[in-house]
């Protein structure tokens, strides 16, 4: 929601301003400069991009116009959700939590938290952080390295569209000036025809350096930095469920393996303890 506003805030303040000083909207409308800006960025988007990596801007793109989903809710349902989940390993061994981490699909815990169980990032880099504890296939003290493994791969994996949305970006400018350039050699064409005709003609050729840059530094490259903040948003939450975990399987009270996982949160998200505390009790007893 905030890029479309943001958006409309860019384009209506160019615009206006523009109106302003008498200048005429229509002349900005010159459909051959976009079909070359666009156009050309957008193929050297497609050489730049391997096919994951384009599948992946698309779905960042779409995800940054709806807003991060990771706010303080969202913990909320994930503190709620591990701490009934250690709970049942804690009373009754690690075996009881087989059912719910290898079918979180019918789990009766998971289904109590909607916004959680549809995540399925989240909820698949739980289950696997779980499942090799269960599985005994490591010991507790050895799984911070495999779930740090994990979140680095996510990390660069992420990074992958915004570093190509980034260039994007930064091309825009040069796409600009070889529309500018193809209008001027239109115009060194018509230089014997009459001087409205030329008017016009340097008009457009003006016209594609404008868009490139207005495209790169009004929307490109402010979408770029938006999809690397929501990234780093995603990253945090699944950092909360690694430390929780980690915290868990080392011997962790269920109520402490929450908290260190509450301390690494940003001050806007971050429930205070008293908060936590109410919270835990709600579904069972916050002090166990």
């Amino acid at each position: 929601m905030f890029v479309i506003i943001g958006a409309l805030i860019v384009t209506g303040s160019v615009i206006g301003g523009f109106m302003m000083a008498g200048g005429k909207v229509g002349a900005l409308i010159q459909i051959s400069e976009y079909v070359v800006i666009c156009g050309a960025s957008l193929g050297a988007l497609v050489i730049m991009s391997p096919k994951k990596v384009m599948v992946d801007m698309i779905k960042q793109i779409l995800g940054a116009l709806k807003g991060s989903p990771y706010g303080k809710a969202s913990y909320e349902e994930l503190f709620k959700a591990l701490y009934e989940l250690f709970m049942l390993g804690r009373r009754n061994g690690m075996i009881a939590l087989e059912e719910h981490v290898m079918n979180p699909g019918t789990s009766s815990i998971f289904s109590k938290y909607p916004s959680f169980a549809k995540n399925h990032h989240a909820l698949e880099f739980l289950c696997n952080g779980l499942r090799p504890i269960i599985d005994g296939k490591i010991k507790p003290d050895q799984l911070k390295l495999l779930l740090e493994i994990e979140l680095t791969c996510m990390e660069d994996e992420h990074h992958k569209p915004v570093s190509v949305l980034n260039k994007t970006g930064d091309a825009m400018p040069g796409f600009g000036i070889v529309a500018a350039v193809l209008g001027i050699v239109i115009t060194m064409g018509s230089i014997a025809g009459p001087i409205e005709q030329i008017g016009h003609h340097v008009a457009a050729a003006l016209v594609g350096t404008f868009l490139g840059i207005l495209i790169s530094y009004g929307y490109i490259n402010p979408l770029a930095v938006n999809i690397e903040f929501i990234g780093m948003a995603e990253l945090t939450y699944m950092r909360c469920i690694s430390a929780s975990v980690i915290g868990f399987a080392n011997g962790m009270a269920p109520v402490m393996a929450i908290e260190v996982a509450r301390r690494g949160l940003e001050s806007d998200l971050k429930p205070s303890a008293d908060d936590l505390e109410a919270m835990l009790k709600s579904i069972g007893g916050g002090k166990k």
